[in-house]
């Protein structure tokens, strides 16, 4: 039976799991019901340091008695810690994966059958806590473990669940890739407006406030991003030239091959 405040043990000790561990902290979830492993003596020292919970070097030791066991390893080391786990997993033990590309047979396969699992894809706003999680629930996830899953993941930006796996190849193209593809259009508006004669630092500070702006006000308004961008675009303006050109160049289908890329290489990645 689980405890009324969970004991959540987190298998790596990187910048999500730091993101996650912070936010329950600041959320108000007790330090001694949070633990961490990790194969570094100093990430473990680091992490310790800063948040006041227990580390470990083992995985198994960290993971007994965990009502929740978050999965913050890289993809490429998933088999060999889901091995060092599988004894420790309990019928009720509720297992979360942050691993980009790690599907629920391959957790279902490594942990002996266990179905009590979630595959989650946060992106890296998380770390400021203004990410976004895609998550998908394996058969034996049950409504309870659905909102523990949610407000462990929703101290790290909102979270949205999709019914069926093959989607997490597109929101990680979405939501996972997205910020990349976001970081690099600003990186061409900066280097756009120093090829028209501004000052590099001065283009750079423009592209980057005015895209804090513009998230700014995606997040705050009731308004969807088509009507906010008919609203700031007058009729024979400057912006409605601009748009006009990117629309000309294709960027419908721009995006269109960047995202199916993405979910393309997910597929691959995942196989």
């Amino acid at each position: 039976m689980a405890h009324s405040t969970p004991i959540i043990t987190f298998i790596g000790a990187g910048n999500m799991a730091q993101a996650l561990i912070g936010g329950l902290i600041n959320a108000n979830h007790p330090t001694d019901c949070v633990r961490v492993a990790d194969p570094s003596a100093d990430q473990r020292q680091a992490v310790s340091g800063q948040f006041g919970i227990e580390a470990h070097g083992e995985n198994a030791r960290a993971a007994d008695g965990a009502d929740v066991i978050m999965l913050a390893v890289k993809p490429q080391v998933m088999d060999s810690v889901l091995d060092s786990l599988k004894h420790s997993v309990r019928p009720e033990t509720l297992v979360i994966s942050v691993a980009a590309g790690v599907t629920l047979a391959q957790m279902a396969r490594g942990l002996d059958g266990h179905r009590r699992s979630v595959r989650a894809m946060p992106n890296t706003p998380a770390l400021y806590g203004a990410g976004i999680t895609g998550m998908v629930a394996d058969e034996g996830v049950t409504r309870d473990d659905r909102e523990r899953t949610t407000q462990i993941l929703g101290t790290a930006g909102k979270t949205v669940w999709v019914a069926d796996e093959s989607l997490m190849d597109v929101v990680t193209a979405i939501s996972g890739s997205g910020p990349a593809y976001f970081f690099r259009f600003v990186e061409l508006l900066t280097r756009a407006g120093t090829r028209a004669g501004l000052d590099e630092a001065d283009a750079a500070a423009l592209a980057r406030q005015t895209a804090f702006g513009a998230g700014t006000m995606l997040a705050e308004s009731d308004l969807d991003a088509a009507e906010l961008r008919r609203r700031v675009t007058s009729p024979g303006g400057t912006t409605a030239a601009a748009l006009e050109a990117l629309d000309q160049a294709g960027l419908d289908e721009i995006v269109d091959q960047a995202v199916q890329a993405a979910i393309q290489r997910g597929k691959e990645l995942g196989q």
